[in-house]
């Protein structure tokens, strides 16, 4: 089991964030596209130079890995409108971060590399590992619990 990684994570101090973006994603799996739609629209307004594939894809594993295994399997009646999981993107001068919360308080777990190649699910976060320059959770301190999957993605020159 992993224990809670947060080493690479750039500070949390809202002053330091140069820009920021957000979005609410309902307990379903169109809700993958809306957030690469919403990656997509985010990005092209940030300078990310040749990051943007990597970090599109880190988000659609991200979210991809959320609503599969973060959420209940039974949900009530109407919960696929509420919006269980939430795409942040924060950037700063010479990273950018994407970070997922959903609200479980479960330890995200990659596969073992032995596993099976040709499965056509499992490896997201081996994905999210070659793809981001450093990943990692956390909890989600509060009432509402839960925890923050984040990829961390340097862009041209570091700070």
């Amino acid at each position: 089991m992993l224990k809670p990684l947060r080493q690479g994570l750039p500070p949390l101090d809202p002053t330091a964030v140069s820009e920021a973006a957000s979005c609410a994603l309902p307990a379903r799996y169109e809700a993958v596209r809306e957030a690469r739609r919403f990656t997509r629209s985010t990005l092209g307004h940030w300078d990310v130079g040749d990051r943007f594939d990597d970090i599109a894809l880190v988000v659609s594993e991200l979210v991809t890995n959320a609503l599969r295994h973060a959420l209940p399997a039974e949900l009530p009646p109407g919960a696929t409108q509420s919006a269980p999981v939430r795409l942040h993107l924060l950037r700063w001068t010479g990273r950018l971060v994407c970070a997922v919360r959903d609200p479980s308080d479960e330890t995200p777990v990659p596969r073992e590399t032995e596993d099976d190649f040709s499965a056509e699910s499992g490896r997201g976060l081996l994905l999210v590992e070659s793809f981001a320059d450093g990943w990692g959770w956390h909890p989600v301190a509060g009432e509402a619990g839960g925890k923050l999957v984040w990829a961390l993605f340097r862009l041209g020159s570091a700070d």
